[in-house]
């Protein structure tokens, strides 16, 4: 059954002319927002080219026919060295094949890939707004439908989704664990479900609300669940060739009004780092900012996902982005070390692992069933942001100069410089930040 399955996954595989893929790397954009890169999809950078740390000793020249070569981020190296070691000594099958681990972290996996996919690692790890240069590049097989079905069926809605490119599988889920969610304290805030509500808690007590209102990371929050869209897409190289913008409409109107009544509120401030927050009742972050939320908010301390906001004539439930770490697995040509490949990446991506991952460091699970461990289910962090994970979008790539722009319209709504504009006004400013936004595509 395995030899029928990756017979046909070979086959697709061949079509993809590893020769051509040694393209340079553009320098797309991982993350848009600091914390998220602290935090996220991005966050686990290590020094490429670290010392190995797998089965093969270090400092040994590898050879690539019988060795398997893993890129991990640095904090995971011996975590993925014991459960390796695991599935190895579970499987004798694959007895012919050394494992090799170096310290490459999702940050920087994709562009150290694209530099030289032939000479890359057979199996990496990689922040999910990287897929589309590296099935360009023919840098990641895509799976078979066992495999992608496996995905489909084990992981969160999001995580899967991230690991697609239209309708093909690229990818094993690892984390569902970058995104931002709501923090507040239960002694004020008394139904964190509603951003009208929060507001008029915070404001009658004194407190302050949150939110990095000038961040293209966080904006989108108010845009996406309106109706509006705003992606990028790139060719192998990671030069962008178009954007599918709609900001400059209806719905883009109703969300920027929405952004102005918020910084119109008392209780608001600008920002998203909690260890920065003054006298904060609730405050949007992500999980990386737990640890400095349980100490500012103490035996208060609690979180939901991002609340409902009144944009147009409806409560619209805040959406946004989500960040995930993804497990590719380079084209093979021995149809042994594929499968070994394969098998290893299922492994390393399932849920007895995830669920150990989260227990060694951390990471927020992708999978249904590891997201179900008492372990995780403790965290409330985690759970809030797997609700709110539900209504985003996987972060694509995005060009520097949209966050750099994302942060002038924001600043230009604090100042309130929109304040007393018309909706044709509004209008006005948001088809100037269209087309700003659509000039940065470099299509020929």
């Amino acid at each position: 059954m395995k030899k029928k399955v990756l017979s046909t996954l070979l086959a697709a595989a061949m079509v993809v002319s590893l020769a051509a893929c040694g393209g340079g790397d553009q320098g797309g954009q991982t993350t848009g927002d600091s914390a998220a890169t602290d935090g996220g999809a991005a966050a686990d950078g290590a020094d490429a080219g670290a010392a190995d740390a797998g089965t093969a000793d270090a400092g040994t020249e590898v050879d690539p026919a019988t060795t398997i070569t893993i890129w991990v981020a640095n904090e995971v190296v011996d975590f993925t060295k014991e459960q390796a070691d695991t599935f190895m000594a579970a499987n004798p099958d694959y007895a012919t094949f050394a494992i090799n681990i170096e310290a490459v972290g999702e940050g920087d996996a994709a562009g150290n890939m694209l530099t030289d996919v032939l000479g890359g690692p057979d199996i990496y790890g990689f922040a999910q707004d990287q897929i589309s240069r590296l099935v360009g590049a023919g840098a990641l097989m895509q799976l078979t439908d066992t495999y992608a079905q496996f995905v489909a069926d084990n992981n969160d809605a999001g995580a899967a989704s991230a690991a697609k490119m239209g309708d093909a599988t690229y990818a094993f889920p690892l984390t569902s664990d970058n995104g931002y969610f709501l923090y507040y304290d239960k002694s004020v805030v008394t139904d964190p479900t509603s951003l009208e509500a929060i507001l008029s808690d915070c404001e009658a007590a004194g407190k302050n609300f949150h939110f990095e209102l000038n961040s293209g990371w966080y904006s989108p929050a108010f845009f996406f669940p309106a109706g509006c869209e705003l992606t990028y897409e790139t060719d192998a190289t990671g030069a962008y060739t178009a954007c599918n913008c709609t900001y400059a409409s209806d719905a883009g109107v109703n969300a920027l009004k929405a952004l102005i009544n918020l910084h119109k509120s008392p209780a608001f401030v600008n920002g998203s780092d909690v260890s920065s927050a003054t006298n904060a009742a609730a405050i949007v972050s992500g999980t990386w900012n737990s640890g400095a939320a349980k100490d500012m908010f103490g035996e208060n301390y609690a979180c939901a996902k991002l609340p409902t906001a009144k944009i147009g004539d409806a409560d619209v439930q805040l959406g946004g982005f989500g960040g995930f770490k993804l497990l590719g697995v380079k084209p093979q040509t021995d149809e042994a070390k594929a499968l070994a490949c394969l098998e290893l990446a299922k492994y390393l991506s399932g849920s007895e692992v995830q669920t150990a991952r989260f227990e060694a460091v951390g990471w927020g699970p992708s999978n249904l069933e590891a997201q179900q461990s008492d372990a995780v289910k403790s965290d409330e962090a985690l759970s809030a942001l797997a609700e709110q994970l539900a209504y985003t979008i996987p972060q694509g790539q995005y060009p520097q100069d949209y966050w750099t722009l994302a942060t002038g319209l924001g600043d230009s709504i604090i100042a309130g410089d929109y304040d007393n504009f018309t909706d044709e006004q509004l209008l006005g400013v948001l088809q100037d930040f269209q087309t700003s936004c659509e000039s940065y595509a470099t299509a020929q």
